[in-house]
């Protein structure tokens, strides 16, 4: 009940308002700087957390590597072909 009261207040000044004028105003502007400054905080804690990966690969070994071919080749019919020859 006290919603609809509420609304027939508001309906006179919307229908106030030009509609040509309507602009986002200071409030649009604040809402979009903080979004921007919150996206330039998160590209700066991930470049600063990217620095700090510390990620060296193993060198292959001959053994593995032959042991990666054969399950490389998938369920395809070169595939269990290679692992029949294994065994």
């Amino acid at each position: 009940m006290y919603a609809t009261q509420a609304l027939t207040h508001l309906v006179p000044l919307a229908e106030e308002l030009d509609k040509n004028k309507v602009t986002p105003g200071v409030l649009g502007f604040i809402v979009f700087a903080a979004l921007a400054v919150g996206v330039w905080l998160l590209m700066k804690s991930m470049n600063r957390h990217m620095g700090r990966v510390d990620f060296e690969e193993a060198p292959e070994t001959p053994e593995a590597s032959g042991d990666a071919e054969g399950v490389g080749a998938g369920a395809g019919a070169s595939g269990s072909a290679g692992s029949a020859k294994r065994m």
